[in-house]
């Protein structure tokens, strides 16, 4: 019986430790390789041609996100089950969007991880139980016609105020009592979302899309 193939992305190797204890010693599945960040994931995915990556968000370098759409657009078979923390719908929109395959949150028991990983290995979507399935046939179904609408969280929304006031990363993660490594994820994901380069261009789409007001 030929194994699934799996690669496992994620910066915290306590993660790493733990998913594979997780699947070690189930016979169908066979651990090739680990990635560190959003980049090793790409060059070990065009390397080592995994089944399926198992990846998280919050990464360093490049997120979740960036990978997923870049590994997506070199290889559109191989699988990508996103695990995250971050319990949003907001982000299993736009990880539909840039091609993911599963969404679970990394509380997540080890039965579920399996089911998705043999969901997606037959080329079905697999969300975890906090997600509804109206969300992803909504997704899907219109996908192409959302393509230019940005959504952004509460929080994006949030740090694009305090981006627009001046507020260096540090501030902003006291604020909001985060890390400044969140805050620079957040960062990353607004600017492609946005499809911008910049932050006058940030602050335009800001004032364009009354997120804020010079009143």
């Amino acid at each position: 019986m030929k194994k699934i193939k799996i690669l496992l992305a994620d910066d915290h190797s306590i993660i790493i430790d733990g998913i594979k204890a997780m699947l070690i010693n189930n016979s169908e599945i066979e651990i090739i390789g680990q990635a560190k960040d959003g980049i090793e994931a790409i060059e070990l995915a065009n390397n080592l041609k995994p089944d399926v990556i198992i990846m998280d968000i919050s990464m360093p370098n490049k997120s979740g996100i960036e990978a997923t759409k870049q590994i997506k657009e070199n290889n559109k078979s191989v699988k990508i089950i996103i695990l995250t923390q971050h319990e949003n719908k907001e982000y299993v929109i736009q990880l539909l969007k840039v091609g993911a395959d599963g969404y679970l949150l990394k509380n997540s028991k080890k039965a579920e991880l399996f089911e998705a990983i043999q969901t997606v290995t037959k080329g079905e979507k697999y969300i975890g139980k906090h997600a509804s399935t109206t969300l992803i046939s909504l997704v899907e179904n219109n996908v192409t016609e959302q393509n230019e609408q940005a959504i952004l969280t509460k929080r994006e929304i949030e740090i694009i105020k305090m981006i627009v006031e001046d507020l260096s990363n540090q501030k902003i993660a006291n604020n909001l009592n985060i890390s400044i490594r969140t805050v620079e994820t957040h960062r990353r994901n607004i600017m492609q979302k946005l499809n911008v380069k910049s932050a006058v261009a940030l602050v335009k789409y800001a004032l364009r899309n009354n997120i804020i007001n010079l009143s």
